[in-house]
């Protein structure tokens, strides 16, 4: 795909993200949105699913009720074939009913990922997914009770290629550009035990954000140290769903799973079956690994291992 096309691509999604909430959204919605698009995953899978079928309220289209003044501050643009990625901040001021939980007047500011497909100049795909453990911590809230005393976590993901079958396959492409190169990076970093070899790694290479980052707060604001998930699902495996690159940046949708046999920060091991999404953002220099930035769905996770009031409240 030409770079021209690319840019096209990256005009349309921000069109349809910097239009929502405003007057010419109709308009827009009938230009960008394909016949059959498809919202594969809501930003706020988890409270929207805890609400269904009960009388909590809704927040309205694009969340408008609950925050009115919403502003989104877009932080990072990726195009790569047919797909496009938004890392932006949800901000503005929760003075409407938010699936349940009361207006609290508190300010927020949270991030979410989308990743958009887009067919013949149209989207055709968007799967997004808030950091709804800071929603929820920013508001002083926990997921509502539902009528019938459940809570309903997230089904386990079935999609995606095996880190190291797709590892092997990047591997052996011929002629890897850098971008290849760095495709292939990022998906070691998925295979267990890692399969990044140091060399491939910069000297000052950090992690601006751990996957589990809300966990790792929890764990240290209370001398419990950085979760011990390896422990904790020591069958845990990546499948790779989305894989985009552009620049010095590589993105990557996987997804985690395994089965819960350790304990975590006191929580029994309940062994059930784990599987949860992951956004990673690796920037590299030089064809050096860098930096990363990861975020995981944390509340999708305390759901399914039968906590998802650890950290809130």
């Amino acid at each position: 795909m030409s770079g021209a096309e690319l840019e096209r691509n990256k005009a349309i999604a921000l069109r349809f993200k910097k239009n929502q909430g405003t007057p010419q959204m109709p308009q827009v919605e009938k230009e960008v949105l394909a016949p059959h698009y498809n919202r594969a995953r809501g930003g706020n899978l988890h409270l929207a699913s805890n609400a269904r079928g009960e009388d909590m309220g809704h927040p309205g289209l694009y969340l408008r009720k609950a925050i009115p003044d919403r502003v989104d501050v877009i932080e990072k643009v990726i195009a790569d074939g047919d797909r496009v990625g938004l890392l932006f901040r949800v901000t503005g001021t929760h003075t409407g009913t938010f699936f349940g939980i009361p207006p609290t007047g508190k300010k927020l500011d949270v991030y979410e990922v989308a990743l958009i497909r887009i067919e013949n100049g149209q989207m055709v795909e968007g799967w997004f997914m808030m950091d709804e453990i800071a929603l929820l911590q920013q508001m002083g809230a926990t997921l509502p009770p539902r009528s019938d005393g459940k809570r309903i976590a997230p089904p386990l993901p079935q999609g995606g290629e095996g880190a190291d079958a797709l590892a092997a396959r990047l591997a052996a492409h011929p002629t890897p550009t850098q971008q290849h190169r760095n495709k292939l990076v990022a998906v070691r970093s998925r295979v267990r035990p890692s399969g990044v070899p140091k060399a491939e790694y910069a000297p000052d290479c950090r992690h601006v954000r751990y996957g589990f980052h809300h966990l790792r707060e929890y764990g240290r604001k209370n001398g419990l140290g950085d979760p011990a998930l390896d422990q904790a699902v020591p069958d845990r495996r990546d499948n790779v769903e989305v894989l985009m690159a552009e620049g010095d940046e590589v993105w990557m949708r996987f997804t985690t799973g395994g089965t819960h046999q350790g304990s975590l920060y006191g929580i029994a091991p309940a062994g059930r079956r784990v599987g949860i999404s992951v956004v990673q953002i690796l920037t590299f220099a030089g064809g050096k690994w860098r930096e990363s930035w990861t975020f995981a769905d944390e509340l999708g996770f305390l759901l399914q291992i039968g906590s998802p009031d650890l950290l809130l409240g």
